[in-house]
C-alpha cells in the first residue's frame, strides 16, 4: 500500500481506535467502525488537515467505507 494510503489509514484507525491492519477497503465507517455523525465530522477535519486536501459536503456525503475515502484521496 502506498504511503498516501497509509496516511489515510492512520487517521481512520486513530479516530476509530482500531488497528490499521483491520482496515480493508470494504470496511464500512458506520456499521463496522461505529463512526457516527459527530465522529464523521471529526474524521473529515482530521483527513483534511493530515492530507492537506479539501473535502466538499457533496463528497463527504458519499463516504461510506474506507475504500471510498481512499478513492476520494487518490482523486485529489
Amino acid at each position: 500500500m502506498s504511503d498516501k494510503n497509509e496516511a489515510v489509514l492512520d487517521v481512520i484507525s486513530g479516530l476509530a481506535k482500531v488497528s490499521k491492519d483491520t482496515l480493508k477497503p470494504e470496511t464500512e465507517l458506520v456499521a463496522d467502525l461505529g463512526i457516527d455523525s459527530p465522529k464523521a465530522l471529526q474524521l473529515l477535519v482530521k483527513l483534511e488537515e493530515a492530507l492537506d486536501i479539501e473535502i466538499t459536503d457533496e463528497e463527504a456525503a458519499k463516504l461510506e467505507s474506507v475504500g471510498d475515502i481512499l478513492e476520494l484521496y487518490a482523486s485529489k
